[in-house]
């Protein structure tokens, strides 16, 4: 038997700015990933559409999440967590500059 270990909480965020993330399963209807953000923010103008749903916990840090309808702002604190249907666009509004934001974001069909 082989097993995947790791740590949630280990390993540093992308370089510039950018975000780190980590595949940590991965499947037919079924993606998992570990996203680690310091101050980051989308580029202006960019939204995320996914044909897939997004179920997306904060785990440490802090966020903003920015939705297109109705400018929607969600403020995200460490245990939130929000359920993004597919094809509802949104975007990183803010990220902590000074504290590692960790995101673990599962994927799925609908």
């Amino acid at each position: 038997m082989e097993l995947q270990t790791g740590n949630l909480f280990s390993g540093e965020p992308g370089r510039g700015g950018a975000e780190r993330i980590d595949v940590l399963v991965t499947g037919q209807r079924l993606n998992v990933e570990r996203i680690v953000s310091m101050g980051h923010a989308s580029p202006e103008g960019f939204w995320y559409d996914d044909s897939r749903a997004e179920w997306v916990v904060l785990l440490s840090g802090a966020a903003v999440l920015e939705f297109e309808e109705d400018a929607t702002l969600h403020d995200m604190r460490p245990g939130d967590y929000v359920l993004i249907e597919p094809h509802c666009r949104h975007r990183v509004a803010w990220t902590h500059a000074q504290e590692q934001t960790v995101w673990l974001a599962i994927y799925h069909e609908r």
